[in-house]
């Protein structure tokens, strides 16, 4: 057990000095770092596959589900993703030591506010390799460094990744501290490194729930997170019948296991005859389970009966719950009660209903007319993003690169004294 306190305390003393670095490195070369990162992941492919399908065989041995299976894998086309993100990231403008705010006070000083990193950011995640990436490329552009800390199942995946990041790094003259992925797959090593106030100043957990609530619980260093994605979309009585069914079909099976699949649709009783049994076809073909409300099951044959549980249910499978409700009020009264304030979508063609749903509904997403599946960093032009945020402070939504830095006030005198 010390040696592993030490192993921590070394990777974080290592890491607070990486951040002062990383802090002042100009745009240039974090940039030069990003582009080299991201053509030896793409040099190193058939290397990171075979470390992928190790650790594919072993998941499977050792029982993950098929959602955890599914953030596992990798295919050409993520890794291809991986690199696009990199390069994507690269090109976006740095927000570190931007200006904003600048004002003439009465006494002569100006005073505004300067947005510079966190610091040292530790991030715990689960499953999906990528995360090493993405967590490794907005923590670098963003002037933060990082300690890594993977999934045991994805331990492999994520040694192959990181030998890319290390040589990236290098080639572009920044210190390999930058970024630290843990080796150990002990798991007291979270719990040595979210008790590290000393040398970590933000802890973001990426996984599921019970890895959250547990991060959440344990923590003395500032938790970003998210709990669980219960994603709702309403499709109002003036939406349009083809567009509702092509988003609640995408939303629920583009796929399952991620925290911004939909997993309740809620339909206004105006419409819910005409566009239920078409979905319910859809979903019956894609081998989706209905659970439903007693209005939606007497339009649905072979539904099942939902419960009080599944309205709360982030399911992240091939199952989908479904209530038919009077109107918008009820269905906002609906996500308010049962939503995890992840991302919410309505569809409809009243301009006023759309803006009052993106008035009143109070998640980190509010879609009109748009799949959840959109909630994503990489979709709404952050590059990639760390996670999603639920909390109010002091980031919310997709967390990309502003969410990764905070301000602190500068003030620019000539010889001013107060008198």
């Amino acid at each position: 057990m010390n040696n592993l306190i030490d192993y921590m305390q070394d990777i974080g003393k290592r890491a607070k000095k990486a951040a002062r670095v990383i802090a002042n490195a100009d745009t240039g070369k974090k940039n030069a770092a990003l582009l080299a990162i991201a053509q030896e992941i793409e040099t190193q492919q058939i290397a990171i596959l075979k470390a992928n399908e190790l650790d594919m065989v072993a998941g499977a041995e050792n029982g993950l589900d098929d959602a955890l299976l599914d953030r596992l894998a990798l295919n050409e086309e993520r890794v291809q993703g991986m690199s696009e993100g990199l390069r994507q990231i690269a090109a976006l403008t740095d927000p570190v030591g931007e200006v904003s705010q600048l004002n003439a006070r009465p006494s002569g000083i100006k005073v505004g506010q300067m947005r510079v990193p966190l610091g040292v950011i530790g991030i715990i995640y689960e499953s999906r390799p990528n995360v090493t990436a993405d967590a490794a490329a907005l923590c670098l552009k963003s002037g933060n460094a990082c300690i890594l800390r993977g999934g045991s199942e994805a331990k492999n995946s994520n040694q192959a990744i990181a030998a890319c990041i290390n040589k990236g790094l290098d080639v572009a003259g920044l210190p390999g501290d930058v970024v630290q992925v843990i080796e150990t797959t002990d798991r007291q090593a979270v719990g040595e490194l979210v008790r590290m106030e000393g040398s970590v100043d933000v802890i973001i957990p990426r996984g599921g729930k019970g890895l959250i609530e547990r991060i959440s619980q344990e923590s003395r260093v500032p938790v970003i997170k998210h709990l669980h994605g219960v994603c709702h979309v309403y499709i109002d009585s003036k939406a349009d019948k083809d567009m509702a069914i092509s988003i609640a079909d995408n939303a629920k099976t583009q796929r399952y296991g991620t925290c911004n699949t939909m997993e309740t649709l809620l339909v206004s009783e105006d419409i819910a005859s005409t566009v239920l049994p078409e979905l319910a076809a859809i979903y019956g073909k894609k081998g989706v389970e209905i659970r439903a409300c007693k209005k939606a099951k007497a339009i649905i044959p072979g539904a099942v009966d939902a419960t009080d549980a599944d309205w709360d249910e982030e399911y992240l499978a091939a199952i989908i719950s479904i209530r038919v409700v009077d109107d918008m009020e009820m269905a906002m009264d609906h996500i308010h009660l049962h939503s995890s304030g992840h991302t919410e979508s309505i569809v409809t063609s009243d301009y006023s209903t759309a803006m009052r749903f993106l008035r009143e509904v109070d998640s980190s997403s509010v879609m009109v007319n748009a799949s959840t599946r959109f909630a994503d960093g990489f979709e709404y032009g952050l590059g990639a993003e760390i996670g999603i945020s639920t909390n109010k402070l002091h980031a919310r939504g997709p967390v990309g690169l502003t969410g990764l830095t905070t301000q602190k006030y500068i003030v620019l005198g000539d010889g001013h004294i107060r008198q």
